[in-house]
């Protein structure tokens, strides 16, 4: 049986975000963890921009982590995590823009000599007090369900908390603080983040539809 190949790499937030919604999904996918230092033949041939995720269906290559959960669930949906406001896709591209521009020149200051890690990092945490208020008593961002949105910002919330865990811990509003520990502590999160052996051709394929199975030879 030929299944969808998902390349993917364990810690990118990006291919977190995707892992997340296939598991959700149900769909049986081929997954081949790439070491981004040492990028597979196979995975380059593959990916118009040689970065994760990267989806190759049957009939399709999709080379952006939020195509891909967008393409897994409306496969299957069964959590409903496509049923949230239009405000969801504007929080995710302002995740995706100005939130993960300002992470970076935290994280990475040496890369961005131009820019000052401590305004970056107060940029950042704009968009936590943001959506802090947004979440309010709420377990996600718009209600009691976690949703498309919620999923696609969790790892990049969960990035930047660990630039310096104490000092997000100290400064985070409490309702975002819980949402992403209750993300780390979740069944779900776990069963995405296995350590996998690099991939290389000729392996036993992973399957993974929620969980890790090793495909008979």
């Amino acid at each position: 049986m030929d299944l969808p190949i998902l390349y993917s790499f364990r810690r990118c937030p990006y291919a977190i975000r995707a892992r997340l919604a296939v598991a959700a999904s149900g769909v049986a996918v081929e997954l081949r963890e790439i070491l981004l230092r040492d990028k597979a033949p196979a995975f380059l041939a593959t990916s118009p921009s040689g970065t994760v995720p990267c989806l190759q269906a049957a009939d399709v290559v999709i080379d952006e982590s939020l195509d891909v959960m967008i393409w897994a669930l409306r496969q299957h949906d069964p959590l409903g995590w496509l049923d949230m406001p239009e405000v969801g896709m504007t929080l995710i591209e302002v995740c995706d823009g100005p939130f993960k521009s300002a992470l970076d020149r935290t994280k990475y200051d040496t890369r961005y000599p131009e820019c000052d890690a401590e305004e970056q990092r107060a940029l950042a945490m704009g968009f936590l007090n943001r959506l802090d208020q947004q979440i309010g008593d709420k377990t996600g961002l718009f209600d009691d369900a976690l949703r498309l949105a919620d999923m696609a910002i969790l790892p990049f919330v969960r990035q930047f908390a660990f630039i310096d865990k104490p000092r997000f811990d100290a400064e985070a509003g409490p309702n975002v603080a819980r949402w992403l520990e209750s993300f780390l502590d979740s069944e779900r999160f776990a069963a995405i983040m296995p350590k996998l052996a690099m991939w290389r051709e000729g392996d036993t394929p992973l399957i993974f539809a929620g969980a890790i199975e090793v495909a008979n030879p």
